[in-house]
């Protein structure tokens, strides 16, 4: 099976951009959007859901879209290119169309769902960065695809609707650069309903919810605030943050006197003091993961056959936002009991040649750990925007 690993756009700012950027795809054309409202695509395919007690007890779910939702959700996906080309095409292969349907496919219980395809930096320039060699991955063209993809989006659909912004790891980069430079500061700023940026060090001056990477974009700190961004990253809480981390920690080139943000989605939604571990309600994918990297799906419960594309765990996952060896994470506990019939691990860790690489961390799953706390986040964050302005 091949093995690859999931990137952060961070890890490719210094690349060599081209001398002469390409134009931006045609946004007007059905085949430039990985998923859009009407479309049969990976965020209106099976959602189908097995919620797995402790007990081993399974209850099907179907995770029905929401009929007429009064809200839309803009989603750029993370690094899963397998085109063997420094940025990718603008044709989706099957791991880009995987990770639409695990990351937001469940977000259309909220909202309309648009994702464009952009011309990503791919897993081989990740490859070939990791391993020494040159690159030429020109790593400003995501952002200028999924710029052009919003403005598209802002005169032909948005008709005024609110929106919530959806990234993870370099989709979750290329969002806040689009935040940086198409929307705070400007009208458009008044139709963000959150932005939820998984996997991604979002700086923060240290003890602020405001400032640093976003100048006017507070962090979320209650399920009712409107116009915030929510920014996490994901470790076991079995395993140390190591020094040589991706993420948690502010770059050495980073101003003095920021860290990394943490806002636990699962706090927003169902522990309003934000005291101690939390309950996530996480929505895992019922194969080798949003990324192939050689690591089966657990058995979800003993003498049970899961043959769902989603598997939801409750009870099984907690959650804490944490400083932990001088890192700022998501710090992600697993309540085992052997005695019982359910699972007692998850997968979601990045392997190489089957051994754990500890310095990425849960980045695999950042989304599904806490997915089903997003999903309703979206909702009460939604409706919130609605009743402030009358709709």
């Amino acid at each position: 099976m091949k093995r690859t690993l999931v990137l952060p756009l961070l890890a490719l700012l210094a690349a060599p951009a081209i001398a002469q950027p390409a134009p931006a795809p045609d946004y007007r054309k059905p085949e430039s959007w990985l998923c859009k409202p009407g479309a049969k695509d990976p965020c209106s395919g099976d959602a189908s859901t097995s919620r797995v007690a402790a007990d081993a007890t399974v209850t099907l779910d179907m995770l029905p879209a929401a009929k007429k939702p009064k809200i839309d959700c803009f989603y750029v996906y993370p690094t899963v290119s397998t085109d063997p080309t420094p940025n990718s095409d603008m044709t989706a292969d099957p791991a880009e169309l995987g990770v639409a349907q695990a990351q937001a496919a469940p977000f259309r219980q909220a909202c309309r769902v648009f994702a464009p395809l952009y011309r990503q930096v791919t897993l081989a320039t990740l490859r070939d960065r990791m391993m020494g060699k040159p690159v030429t991955a020109d790593p400003t063209m995501g952002l200028r695809d999924v710029s052009a993809a919003f403005a598209d989006y802002m005169k032909h659909d948005n008709k005024g609707r609110g929106v919530i912004l959806i990234g993870h790891s370099q989709g979750s980069g290329v969002l806040k650069a689009l935040m940086q430079t198409e929307i705070e500061g400007k009208p458009v700023a008044k139709l963000i309903i959150a932005a939820y940026l998984a996997g991604h060090n979002l700086l923060v001056p240290q003890g602020a919810d405001v400032g640093g990477d976003l100048k006017s974009t507070p962090l979320c700190r209650s399920s009712m605030q409107t116009g915030c961004v929510v920014a996490w990253v994901s470790f076991r809480d079995t395993m140390p943050v190591p020094p040589a981390s991706l993420f948690g920690r502010p770059a050495a080139s980073a101003p003095a006197g920021m860290a990394v943000a943490c806002t636990n989605p699962a706090v927003l939604t169902n522990n309003p003091s934000g005291a101690g571990r939390t309950a996530l309600r996480p929505l895992m994918v019922n194969r080798t993961g949003i990324v192939d990297n050689g690591t089966p799906a657990p058995k979800w419960a003993k003498g049970r056959n899961i043959y769902t594309p989603f598997v939801a765990l409750p009870g099984l996952l907690t959650g804490e936002c944490m400083t932990r060896e001088n890192a700022n994470v998501l710090s992600v506990g697993i309540n085992a009991d052997p005695a019982d019939p359910r699972t007692d691990t998850i997968n979601g860790d990045v392997m190489v040649g089957g051994q754990v690489v500890p310095g990425w961390g849960l980045h695999l799953i950042d989304m599904q750990v806490a997915m089903e706390d997003l999903v309703d986040l979206a909702k009460t964050q939604g409706q919130a925007w609605l009743r402030r302005r009358g709709k």
